[in-house]
């Protein structure tokens, strides 16, 4: 009977040894991870746009490179600075500041923890400690305004931004440079809807184009945008989205859509995290060659093959610089 206890209290003893080892082994293998946070954009999570693209590209990256990540949005920290200290004390080895918006609340941040690295991205900052990453949204938004001006049959467009700010009027510009270097005549109805998160103003800027015979719409508006996607189909006009590719959110009207490359950036960085240990820092401009921007596919619109031509030309020119 004694030699039984004996057994069993060893047995017992290896089992509680093991598992102390075992969850020593995981506690560790946690802490080898890569661990990215990120500060959302004003809308958060199911913008079908800008964060959504962030998100998934971290998800990606979990998933494939097994990097953790956390995230705050402005609903729940009420403010940009206090989500992104949250973040901070949660010790993540960058952390993301989503949008031009959350400039102002990083860079405190950034000052109080100089040992921390950040990433800004849509807005570029001075501080030794954030890495900006900023796109060439004009080249895309050319791009679509080339689509545009082959699609129209009254050579009107329209263009909808989420707010008037050099961000933004880089895609209003793009637009309008890319349709009219397809036909100068053409006329762009634009208007700034001053929100990124009403998809019906979107949808009434849109209805009020439509009655002046804009048969083309385009909006760099965030879930304002989403607005207009849907509006454009129930009137049975084109559009084009932006960000990511909103084909499956109206399928009978969205012609494109403007590919801005968030979630290639996120899951790059942390490519270069777990590789390098660190990531570059100062400026980052991502364009068409870089693969920061592209254009999604083309549908709707049976486009002549001479019509492919001038977009694909085009294209190239942007590649190339010329």
């Amino acid at each position: 009977m004694f030699i039984k206890n004996v057994t069993a209290l060893f047995a017992l003893v290896f089992v509680i040894i093991t598992a102390g080892c075992s969850q020593q082994e995981t506690a560790s293998s946690v802490d080898d991870k890569v661990k990215i946070g990120i500060m959302l954009s004003d809308v958060g999570l199911g913008d079908q746009s800008f964060s959504d693209s962030a998100f998934n590209g971290l998800t990606k990256a979990r998933d494939e490179l097994g990097i953790l990540f956390d995230y705050r949005e402005l609903k729940e920290s009420e403010t940009y600075e206090k989500g992104l200290t949250e973040l901070v004390e949660e010790d993540h080895d960058i952390i993301v500041g989503l949008g031009f918006m959350v400039q102002t609340d990083l860079e405190k941040v950034a000052k109080k923890y100089p040992d921390q690295h950040f990433i800004l991205i849509d807005a570029v900052s001075e501080l030794e400690n954030v890495t900006s990453i900023t796109f060439k949204e004009d080249e895309g938004s050319f791009l679509t305004g080339v689509v545009a001006a082959l699609a129209t049959k009254s050579n009107k467009l329209g263009f909808i931004g989420g707010d008037d700010v050099p961000l933004i009027n880089k895609f209003e510009d793009g637009f309008i440079e890319g349709a009219k270097s397809v036909n100068p005549s053409i006329t762009v109805e634009v208007k700034y809807a001053g929100d990124f998160g009403n998809d019906q103003l979107g949808a009434q800027i849109a209805r009020d184009m439509i009655q002046k015979d804009v048969d083309v719409l385009y909006a760099a508006a965030g879930f304002t945008g989403v607005g207009m996607l849907k509006e454009a189909q129930a009137n049975k006009v084109l559009a084009i989205g932006v960000d990511t590719d909103q084909y499956f959110y109206a399928e009978k009207a969205v012609v494109t859509s403007m590919l801005k490359k968030v979630d290639t950036a996120m899951y790059q960085l942390a490519e270069q995290l777990i590789k390098d240990g660190k990531i570059s820092e100062g400026h980052i401009e991502l364009g068409i060659k870089d693969n920061g921007i592209d254009l999604a596919p083309l549908r709707v619109v049976p486009f002549s093959e001479e019509q492919q031509q001038t977009i694909d030309e085009w294209k190239e020119k942007l590649t190339s610089g010329s």
